[in-house]
């Protein structure tokens, strides 16, 4: 039962907001038959995402802002008003 509930949490995009670079790598290993070495881009993509957004949840919980990752409209206007994503 926990498995289920932990595998709807990285589905989630409000709580998960690398899904799309998650299922980019996803995708790339079933299309080189999981030669890793050729979808090394797309793990540095996720890799990146998730560093970034980590940071952005441990500023918001320092600032006291709930919750802690921003909901997937809030990271939309981020991206929106970055200009693109910074990874």
């Amino acid at each position: 039962m926990a498995g289920k509930s932990s595998a709807c949490k990285v589905r989630n995009v409000d709580i998960n907001p690398c899904i799309e670079e998650s299922d980019g790598s996803q995708k790339c290993l079933d299309a080189y038959n999981y030669d890793k070495s050729m979808c090394s881009a797309y793990f540095m993509r996720y890799k990146n995402c998730r560093k970034y957004w980590h940071g952005v949840m441990l500023q918001r919980r320092r600032d006291g802002v709930k919750p802690d990752m921003p909901t997937a409209e809030e990271r939309e206007q981020v991206i929106t008003a970055l200009g693109g994503k910074p990874y």
